[in-house]
């Protein structure tokens, strides 16, 4: 199957809307542990806004799939343009969050030996300087993988391709625990993990369907409720009954994000963007997504100790209003440093 499709302007859309909803899951997700010790009320607020954004992951994954995995390319440019691309401002970011907890630690404790903080150092780097930083070396593992799925792809049929995606997602069904004691012990590694989102964006982002526009959207948005609406419900549920949070239904491959993932996807494909101020805002917020992923966590901690917190009004009006803060300064940020000479090389 080849993409005929030219005009990927949405892709651009989509890629601002995960940026963005990354910032929301990060400022609301501060609630959720503190279930029982907060009015339940607020502990809702943080739960509705998470589970809307739950799809932000995915999305990142299902565009690579629609953009990278449609045309031929030798091995050694992808390689080489990818990494260049990510490891420079990947480490630059790491080494600054590196740079604060060390600090941190030192503070705490002032006799901390050399071998000790190198001890440290190490187990930072290797594991990620901080939380958010697990997703580039995901998908590191996944570029490095990208050559060869490209090669099959672009020569397999759709009933190929809708072979892998649903073993794939039969093989997610009976990894959910509920239903984990009764799998087959069929060895199915191969369909599973993130790279399944890949070759479900690039197959949405090729696909014709029957329907009309119309009709497309509405199939999207009951998607989406649907996907949404599981995991708010979901995730009340079972942490009502644990007595703390349970985070199951916000996994990234928990059924309910995949639902709502799919319907996200579908509605921006087919939805258009015409008002000039709009569009000229979408473009830079997608020129630096990259490097507002990488900073936009130092920027909430900035925020953080300025007292500036979901609780500091209302929760369903701070979390929309810190996202935009932190997304103005963290998109302030890495339009400075892209300005410094060899700045874009590191700024993301």
């Amino acid at each position: 199957m080849k993409n005929k499709d030219n005009n990927l302007n949405w892709v651009k859309n989509l890629r601002v809307l995960a940026t963005i909803s990354v910032i929301v899951l990060h400022t609301a997700s501060e609630i959720l542990y503190q279930y029982g010790t907060i009015a339940s009320s607020v502990w809702w607020i943080g739960n509705v806004y998470d589970s809307a954004v739950r799809f932000c992951v995915p999305i990142f994954l299902m565009l690579t799939g629609t953009l990278f995995l449609n045309k031929e390319y030798e091995l050694y440019d992808f390689l080489k343009n990818r990494f260049s691309r990510i490891i420079l401002p990947f480490l630059f970011w790491s080494i600054i969050y590196a740079f604060f907890i060390l600090r941190n630690k030192i503070l705490e404790n002032p006799e901390l030996s050399f071998f000790e903080i190198c001890r440290l150092t190490f187990f930072l780097f290797k594991d990620g300087t901080y939380y958010h930083l697990w997703y580039v070396y995901m998908i590191i593992g996944i570029y490095l993988f990208v050559p060869i799925l490209n090669k099959w792809i672009q020569n397999a049929t759709e009933k190929e391709i809708l072979y892998f995606i649903l073993i794939w997602i039969v093989t997610l069904f009976f990894n959910q625990p509920i239903v984990s004691k009764a799998r087959i012990n069929i060895d199915l590694i191969y369909f599973s993990g993130y790279i399944g989102y890949l070759v479900i964006g690039y197959y949405l982002s090729i696909k014709s369907f029957r329907y009309n526009v119309k009709k497309v959207r509405f199939i999207s948005i009951v998607l989406i409720f649907t996907g949404t609406t599981i995991a708010i419900f979901g995730t009340y549920f079972l942490t009502k009954r644990a007595n703390h949070f349970i985070d199951y239904f916000y996994g990234n491959f928990a059924l309910s994000t995949i639902i709502s993932s799919v319907g996200i996807f579908l509605l921006f494909k087919n939805l258009k963007i015409s008002n000039p101020l709009l569009i000229r805002i979408i473009d830079f917020i997608n020129k630096y997504s990259y490097g507002i992923y990488l900073a936009h966590i130092l920027v909430l901690k900035l925020l953080e100790f300025l007292g500036i917190t979901y609780s500091f009004i209302n929760p369903v009006l701070a979390i929309p209003m810190i996202t935009i803060l932190c997304l103005c300064i963290s998109s302030f940020i890495i339009f400075s440093i892209n300005k410094l000479p060899y700045g874009r090389h590191i700024s993301g």
